[in-house]
Order: structure tokens, then sequence, then C-alpha cells
């Protein structure tokens, strides 16, 4: 494998994306001398590193923080000799035992490949959203909470993600509306009561979020619709967090003939190999994955050795 070390456009492997999954494989294939680059177009860590307080990752009894975490994989699969570069991959080719990457700074290849691109945040679609995206529009409490501090938030989302992140806001915020467009939250239990016991925070059930509205560039209300009244509602507010699920990041293998299921997640099998040979996936981007941290940095060190009898074959 050391040839690859005198060609810096050849790898052993490309692992595209660089979160909890990807840097637990980088750990168990760099310890092999197998010579790991890293590729990642947004952050280190992938959304862990964007969540306030992981309390249910094994051997952490009063949680941790998802930057500690996501900087302590990092640091370790350094340690062992991985390599992180800021890219994007556009597209992955077959080209026999090597593997094609196209990437947003040139071509690479591999002789196997790990994606673990993770999700991202799914959008609610409606006017407003995107021409407010950043100044007024958040997915992230953690990133942008504190910039409301005494401020009215609206939170949109009924899951757990939506109840965490409105339970982190109440920290800033004075006031945070909750619009749950059915007539119950799909959050667990435990989250719910919290949630209610919380005086900050108002739940609207039944209740669409249509439109957000702005004034002189800055957000002040969103529009919706009271679905058991059949009436429109406006809720002022001066930011709105939306938290409605994730959708994976496959978008790049449209053109690759790699296998995914009908949401768009990758199909695997039993060694998480997709259907074409030499490339993998684990973590959040495979179909069927549980979305933990837990089980993605689990996959990504089984999938490290499955790599490793692929390149010993």
């Amino acid at each position: 494998m050391s040839e690859t070390k005198k060609n810096p456009r050849l790898r052993d492997v490309i692992m595209i994306g660089a979160g909890p999954s990807a840097l637990a494989a980088a750990v168990y294939t760099t310890r092999e001398d197998i010579d790991t680059l890293l590729l990642e177009k947004g952050v280190i860590g992938g959304l862990a590193a964007i969540t306030d307080i992981i309390d249910n990752y094994p051997g952490f009894s009063e949680g941790v923080s998802g930057l500690d975490l996501a900087q302590e994989l990092q640091q370790q699969a350094e340690r062992f000799g991985a390599e992180i570069e800021l890219a994007e991959v556009k597209e992955i080719v077959d080209e026999g035992e090597l593997k094609l990457v196209k990437t947003d700074g040139g071509d690479l290849r591999a002789k196997a490949v790990l994606i673990a691109t993770g999700s991202d945040y799914k959008k609610l679609g409606i006017p407003g959203e995107m021409e407010y995206y950043g100044r007024g529009v958040h997915y992230c409490a953690t990133c942008d909470g504190a910039f409301y501090r005494d401020k009215r938030l609206i939170v949109v989302g009924g899951g757990n993600s939506a109840a965490q992140e409105a339970l982190f806001l109440t920290r800033f915020a004075s006031k945070i509306d909750m619009l749950i467009r059915s007539d119950k939250m799909r959050a667990s239990e435990v989250l719910q009561h919290r949630l209610h016991k919380e005086p900050k925070i108002k739940l609207h059930f039944n209740t669409t979020t249509d439109e957000i509205l702005a004034e002189d560039g800055n957000v002040v209300a969103v529009k919706g619709t009271d679905k058991t009244k059949n009436e429109a509602v406006r809720i002022d507010t001066d930011g709105v967090f939306v938290f409605v699920g994730q959708k994976p990041t496959t978008e790049f293998l449209k053109s690759s003939g790699i296998e995914l299921d009908e949401i768009g997640f990758i199909k695997t099998d039993e060694k998480l190999m997709t259907s074409m040979e030499g490339v993998f996936a684990s973590g959040d981007v495979r179909s069927g994955a549980t979305m933990q941290i837990a089980s993605a940095v689990g996959e990504g060190a089984t999938a490290a050795l499955r790599i490793r009898e692929y390149l010993e074959d």
C-alpha cells in the first residue's frame, strides 16, 4: 500500500464526509497503516459537532458536548495519520480496481471508498424560507440561538430534535411558539413532559407553517393555518428555527449508478458494501441506519474492517 504515499492523488481509501462514522473508521484504517484521506465539504464532525449536548453516547455519564466529541474523534484519527481536507465530492466513477472521486478541487483516485456523508436538514419549501436563511430562518439552535437573547422565537416541528432544540433555545429566548402540524407530537414522552413544564414554550397543535413574513429585511412573523378551524393565523416572532427531519446527503451519487432506496439512502449488503464494488457506506447516509451517533461510530469501525479485508483480497 505504500505506493499510494508517493502519489497524493492516489489513496488506499478515500472517505467522503468527516462525521463520527468516518472519523471512527479512519481510526481503524490508519492504525492498520492504510493510507486514508477524508473529504469534508462542511463541518468536521457533521451534525454531531453542532449539537449542544449529547446525552446518550456511551461512556459519558453527564453527557458530552457535540463539539467536544467531534474534536476528540478528529484528534484521535489524525494522531494515527488520517488526513482531512475540505472539498466537495461531485461524483464517483468506477474504474475497476480504482475508483475516481471527482471533487471541486480536482480528481482523486482510491482503491476503496467509504461514503459517510450523513444527512442534512429538511426544508419547509415555503415563501420566505430561503430568502431569509441565516437572517431570521435557522436550522441549528446551538449555532444561532444566542443571537436571540430576550427575543421571541418560533420552532417548527414536533419530533425529538424540535423538542430538544426548543428546550435549548429557552436559554436565550423570552418566548417560544412551537408549531406542530398534527394533533400530537412525535417526540418522546420525556421530552414532551419537559416541554409542558417549560413556561416559555407554547405548543400550537394542528397548525401549519405557510409563509415567513419580513419587514425591512427582518423576519417579523409566521403565517400559518389552524387546521381545526380552517383559519389563517399570524404569530409574531423575531426568528424561526426549523426542525422537521433530515434527508440523506446523496445528491452527488445520482449519476454513479450506486443503488439508493426510495428516500435516497444508500443500500448496502451485510459487509456495508454498496452496489459498486469497493465502495462502502456507513452511518446516517445508509439505508436502515438508526440515526444515532453511537451506531454510526460502530458502523464506521465495521466498515473499516471490511475495507481492510477488501484491500487484502
